[in-house]
């Protein structure tokens, strides 16, 4: 077979029209060695002539796309150093487009020989069992799509799984269910439009493994969180069955909610890999240069940091490996059209040593990119590792996960002791976390449930988890969610306790939605989804986490497309800067202010009173600066909205009229969106019902 020396760059294989190119960096090899499978799996090895800068490359004029190829290295065994080379093991490419099939668990796959321990060398070859890396189709018909851009303070974010969304909607073809092609069938997006989300952030999507422990027990990794591919679509999302096609049926999915104005934000895993410990597989970088690519121990080489609860740890001090990752993001941006990214336990990306350093090299390459530091960029701030915890303390092009937020508003609606401060500064964006490092209200991602952990109807319906189907003996998971004062556990017909369930996903709806920040929603909150109380559900690839269309929820969906169409028709629930709380542009009345409910404005004492789980918040809507950074200053209607989370009604007084005569009552909680009109006077009472919202506008 005719191979050419080709060139280092582009690494990977790189299809030119004529013929391809393969380069795969290395900087402990000897010799690699190209594999080329045909139709029947029979392998033809070629040895990549030429090395420059550590990367050993290639060019076949012969090569088309859809050739199956994988990698072999030669080069040192030495454990103890890192180095775990051998030639035995077929080895993905780490810059592949599209991956073929997924493994087949086997002893071949190891390091080691299963029955002599973790310090033997296993000779057995791997390829029967491997996975196949494609050269893929470049070419695409993008017809003037383009990243949409859309300001993050008009932004909602609905999280949701690819397959999970559409595997069991009826109306979508069975054919697609589960697929690229179902979640951009128009039936799906229709929902999501309708629902008003301006963005879909997917859980992972780069090729990932179904780990061994749960394969073996009848399970499989749903949600995705063991990348091995961080530039090819998951394989097993596309609904046809031609080898490297998954590529162009994900571009048409985003080209599809593009034209609908839907955002594409992916939940992306650069932290670890799925080749585990020293007890795990060797599937790619493990065999190509192990030391170099993963954090490993500095007094034995031979096990590995461990920041991420997975195994490993990928090292953020080389060059290559912050080259990889850079590598990844731009051709996600530049060629798949993706419009944003959310880091899955971003600290993690940030330790060069030891301890999280905000300034670390892989966040300088972020903030000097002239394409990745344009679009969303969203970090889960924290790890498993010390000092790992990081909400508020990352650079100010990020947005993040405020998980503050998420347990703040919890114990708020749950009626837990405690004070109104940290609920306030909730409600208004956090700016006890941000406001002080030159960033925005929409640096918070506030999120009530997400895919970690119970969906929002479990959340009001389970005082504990019942994680049992993962056969880990309901060990696995978070223990501090509840029921939040909702009655029964589980299933029940008791419509009092079914009516306060309701109550308490309004009441957790519709604070996501009007607080300032970005609100996330968790697919299929908005149609009372229900894992049967499972907050774990990482390896429920079954109905237990698939989206049941059929059972939904219409009242609370027809409720929370409302409540969204509300928070786009009025700008003050997504202000872009800083509520001021005093007197703006000479104006005697504030932007916001807080009362009591005796109508009275907050005094110290108050925020810590025996009513502190009461509060009415005033909202100026004509001191709203620049909604629109290209267009003038916009006014809106004010608002005064009511919290009730004492266990008993309450009756709240409005506030004098020198912050409004008239106001129109819109929601509240307890029975929903109100059609007829009713109009309350300053000074007036209103009674708010035990754990209730009341959403008032001024109109006059």
């Amino acid at each position: 077979m005719k191979v050419w020396p080709g060139t280092p760059y582009p690494l990977g294989a790189t299809y030119d029209g004529s013929g391809t190119n393969f380069s795969l960096f290395s900087g402990i090899a000897e010799k690699v060695e190209l594999c080329l499978f045909d139709a029947d799996g029979q392998e033809t090895r070629v040895e990549l002539p030429e090395v420059t800068g550590h990367c050993w490359h290639g060019y076949l004029p012969e090569i088309e796309p859809c050739q199956h190829y994988g990698f072999r290295v030669h080069g040192p065994w030495q454990p103890e150093e890192g180095h775990r080379c051998n030639p035995a093991k077929l080895l993905l490419d780490p810059y592949a487009k599209a991956v073929d099939g997924q493994i087949k668990w086997d002893e071949a796959l190891f390091p080691y020989n299963l029955q002599d321990g973790p310090e033997s060398r296993n000779d057995k070859d791997s390829a029967s069992f491997m996975p196949r890396s494609v050269v893929h189709q470049p070419d695409f018909d993008w017809g003037g799509d383009r990243l949409l851009g859309r300001p993050w303070h008009e932004t909602v974010i609905y999280e949701t799984h690819v397959k999970g969304f559409s595997m069991r909607h009826p109306e979508i073809p069975e054919n697609i269910r589960g697929t690229y092609a179902g979640l951009g069938h128009p039936v799906a997006v229709e929902h999501l439009q309708k629902l008003g989300i301006t963005a879909v952030e997917l859980m992972p999507v780069h090729y990932f493994i179904h780990d061994k422990h749960l394969v073996d027990k009848g399970l499989r990794n749903y949600w995705g969180y063991n990348s091995i591919g961080f530039f090819a679509p998951h394989s097993e999302y596309a609904s046809g069955n031609r080898p490297g096609e998954v590529v162009a049926e994900f571009k048409q999915m985003v080209k599809n909610l593009h034209q609908a104005g839907l955002e594409v934000i992916l939940d992306v895993v650069y932290n670890h890999t799925g080749e585990g410990n020293h007890l795990g597989p060797v599937l790619s970088f493990k065999g190509i240069d192990n030391a170099y690519y993963y954090r490993t121990m500095p007094d034995d080489a031979r096990y590995y940091m461990d920041y991420t609860g997975t195994g490993n740890s990928l090292n953020m001090r080389h060059p290559h490996v912050l080259q990889l990752l850079m590598d990844s993001l731009r051709y996600w941006v530049l060629e798949m059209h993706v419009d944003g990214f959310r880091f899955d336990l971003a600290s993690t990306l940030a330790r060069e040593l030891h301890d999280v350093d905000r300034l670390s090299a892989f966040f300088d390459l972020i903030q000097q990119d002239p394409v990745i530091s344009q679009v969303k960029l969203i970090a889960e701030p924290w790890d498993v590792g010390e000092g790992g915890y990081q909400v508020g303390n990352f650079p100010p092009v990020w947005s993040e996960w405020n998980g503050k937020y998420r347990d703040c508003v919890r114990d708020f609606w749950a009626g837990r002791d405690q004070t109104l401060g940290e609920f306030a500064y909730r409600l208004t964006g956090s700016p006890d976390l941000y406001a002080d490092d030159s960033r925005q209200p929409f640096a918070s991602i506030n999120f009530i449930t997400a895919h970690d952990g119970f969906t929002l109807r479990d959340l009001v319906s389970y005082d504990r988890k019942h994680n049992e189907a993962n056969g880990e003996d309901n060990n696995d998971g978070h223990d501090d969610e509840g029921s939040w004062n909702c009655g029964a556990e589980g299933p029940t017909d008791d419509p009092e306790v079914l009516a306060l369930r309701a109550r308490q996903q309004r009441n957790f709806l519709a604070t996501l939605i009007l607080s300032q920040g970005v609100p996330m929603l968790l697919g299929g909150d908005e149609t009372g989804r229900t894992q049967q109380g499972n907050n774990n559900a990482y390896c429920q690839d079954n109905e237990i986490s698939w989206y049941d269309w059929e059972n939904a929820d219409l009242d609370l969906l027809a409720f929370t497309e409302k409540l969204i169409s509300y928070f786009h028709r009025h700008p003050v629930f997504r202000r872009r800067r800083w509520f001021h709380g005093r007197e703006i542009h000479g104006l005697e009345i504030t932007d916001i202010a807080w009362f009591t409910h005796l109508g009275e404005q907050m005094s110290e004492e108050d925020w810590g009173s025996g009513f502190a789980k009461s509060l009415g918040v005033y909202l100026n809507g004509g001191a709203i600066p620049n909604p629109n950074p290209k267009g003038e200053p916009v006014t809106d209607d004010s608002f005064y909205l009511i919290f009730n989370a004492h266990y008993e009604e309450l009756e709240f007084t409005l506030p004098p009229d020198t912050w409004g005569g008239s106001w129109r009552l819109e929601m509240d909680t307890l029975s929903g969106w109100l059609e007829e009109e009713k109009i309350l006077q300053a000074g007036e009472e209103i009674a708010v019902a035990a754990r209730c919202m009341v959403v008032l506008r001024h109109v006059s």
